[in-house]
């Protein structure tokens, strides 16, 4: 697969340690984020990340920010985006098989053995295409 990942200054260090995971899984990664730990504005970096899977230059998505929220934020504003702040195996479990999300954003603040394994659970994981999540995610659109 191709993921695209996207990072702020405070997740250049998961950045990099994930991008050798995905790797060692077979995955392909395209760097979407900072490599600096100088300030910058995540908006920034999610939109680059939020376009590129659009455009279809990606399968999936990651988002590394501070606590994860503002590029939740800033990912969930772009038509077309289902992210989702993930804090749990089970969370990255049932936003792929509920919700369909295409980015999974995670914190900075977070031991690097649980942010591979919430990214390892929502690669791996199918959107079930039961009735019921298909009309709660058509529900989304504006």
């Amino acid at each position: 697969m191709k993921i695209g990942i996207a990072n702020d200054h405070a997740g250049v260090t998961q950045k990099k340690e994930l991008v050798k995971y995905l790797n060692l899984l077979g995955h392909e990664v395209i760097n979407f984020g900072t490599d600096s730990e100088d300030s910058v504005d995540y908006p920034d970096y999610a939109k680059k990340l939020c376009s590129a899977y659009l455009k279809k230059e990606i399968d999936y998505g990651i988002a590394i920010c501070y606590t994860g929220i503002g590029m939740s934020i800033a990912c969930n504003k772009i038509r077309g985006i289902r992210a989702a702040k993930v804090d749990n195996v089970e969370e990255a479990y049932l936003t792929r098989s509920h919700n369909d999300a295409n980015i999974i954003v995670l914190s900075a603040r977070k031991n690097m053995e649980d942010l591979k394994s919430f990214v390892k659970i929502f690669l791996e994981t199918s959107f079930s295409n039961e009735e019921r999540h298909i009309r709660r995610i058509g529900k989304l659109e504006p």
